[in-house]
């Protein structure tokens, strides 16, 4: 009776398990989707909805996804155009435009295309408080010679979780980093999943 007893619940707990495993990324990836949804719906929604003179949910998202599909063909079939360096030319050239442009072109560089190498190195910090640690992306290193030990400080971008488009960005002595063998593809799919997905064990990167 209690061989079966035992038998019956960890049969029962590996099947929750397996259940685990397949719903919590359909989960996770229907929250992240959204989040991104409801987000660009809605940007363009009410721009269509004058233009049509009614609201259909969703049609802000379609509006967006046909202007970005568009936007890839010309880019891929014209490259970088007379008119399109003009175009980005206005955004870098205006004060205001011009530094939040740059940022977010650079953010969205470093989570979608992560061979751009607009983070360095994911790494592992103390944050919010000492002992206690999570994982960031070093997107810069800054020289000082005002404080004390004059050591070069390093610019570390931690994301939100599960959308890793925004976050904190914090500046640490180079001696507080501990530099990670992690890609950044995996870094990222660290803060998507919520530390679900994580690394087995974390290993220092050799210097």
């Amino acid at each position: 009776m209690g061989n079966f007893k035992e038998r019956f619940f960890k049969t029962i707990r590996r099947q929750f398990l397996s259940g685990v495993l397949v719903i919590v990324p359909i989960i996770l990836t229907y929250i992240v989707l959204r989040f991104l949804f409801s987000s660009v719906d809605n940007l363009l929604s009410p721009v269509v909805t004058e233009i049509i003179g009614k609201e259909i949910p969703g049609l802000g998202i379609l509006a967006t996804i046909v202007i970005i599909f568009i936007a890839g063909i010309l880019t891929t079939y014209l490259g970088r155009s007379r008119l399109f360096n003009i175009w980005e030319l206005f955004f870098i050239k205006t004060p205001l435009v011009r530094t939040i442009y740059s940022a977010s072109k650079q953010l969205m560089e470093g989570i979608a295309l992560p061979d751009k190498k607009a983070f360095q190195q994911v790494v592992l910090v103390q944050y919010p408080r000492a002992g206690v640690y999570d994982l960031g992306f070093v997107s810069n290193k800054i020289e000082q010679d005002f404080l004390s030990d004059k050591e070069e400080l390093v610019a570390v971008f931690i994301p939100s979780t599960p959308t890793p488009f925004t976050g904190f960005v914090l500046l640490f002595p180079k001696k507080e980093i501990i530099p990670l063998d992690l890609t950044i593809e995996e870094g990222i799919k660290f803060f998507v999943s919520g530390g679900i997905a994580s690394p087995k064990k974390l290993i220092p990167k050799e210097k």
